[in-house]
């Protein structure tokens, strides 16, 4: 809050004595001189920064699969010719509507993916996979087929082959292409995790899971 000065005086909390000396008035400051410190040294005074955390080259991007202009529905890629072992991450990007896998670090999938609409959206986060069940038949949705589905949440979202076309969405899961959705079942595990972003941007040398 800033502090308002006095205007009859033009001081601020300073004691003034008026001594009438020759016709003149003197105002004379009877607050005792502040001392005046030395200057602290800034190396002992400013906490050091903690050094930068390591990244985990593991989820470092090392490739991008070579696709030319936007993924169509329906269209997938897949290429894991002599990717080294590692571990399984997935992104999906709601705005480009796009899920991608990469086997440490590198991209072995990809494909254009079905999503839940504004009533019952596709979720945003991190989400470990909780379990898998390649023949799936939906309790919810009238027994319908949910095959090599690899469940995200309680509440039922997951990831699972179906018919990727315009026009079409889900109630909330991330719809692929069924052959794409029995390869991806194939490379992963529970506890894989998934991280469902909107329009985050990553390339090589990116972490997978930073930032």
């Amino acid at each position: 809050m800033g502090l308002k000065l006095n205007a009859a005086t033009g001081l601020m909390g300073a004691f003034v004595v008026l001594v009438g000396a020759a016709g003149w008035l003197m105002v004379q400051n009877t607050q005792p001189e502040a001392r005046i410190l030395p200057a602290a040294d800034p190396a002992t005074t400013q906490a050091k920064a903690p050094p930068p955390k390591p990244r985990d080259e593991r989820f470092v991007i090392k490739r991008i699969l070579p696709i030319t202009g936007p993924i169509r529905y329906g269209e997938w890629h897949w290429d894991e010719k002599d990717v080294p072992a590692g571990p399984t991450v997935i992104t999906v990007d709601l705005d480009a509507r796009v899920l991608s896998v990469f086997r440490g670090g590198y991209e072995i999938g990809a494909t254009a993916v079905l999503l839940g609409t504004s009533e019952k959206p596709t979720p945003l986060g991190v989400f470990p996979i909780k379990w898998k069940k390649a023949d799936h038949y939906s309790r919810t949705y009238d027994l319908a087929p949910m095959p090599f589905t690899q469940n995200l949440t309680d509440d039922g979202v997951a990831i699972h082959g179906t018919k990727v076309e315009k026009g079409y969405a889900s109630h909330g899961c991330v719809g692929v292409p069924n052959d794409f959705a029995k390869k991806l079942f194939a490379v992963t595990q529970t506890g894989d995790k998934v991280y469902i972003t909107r329009g985050k941007r990553v390339g090589k040398g990116d972490s997978l899971v930073e930032g």
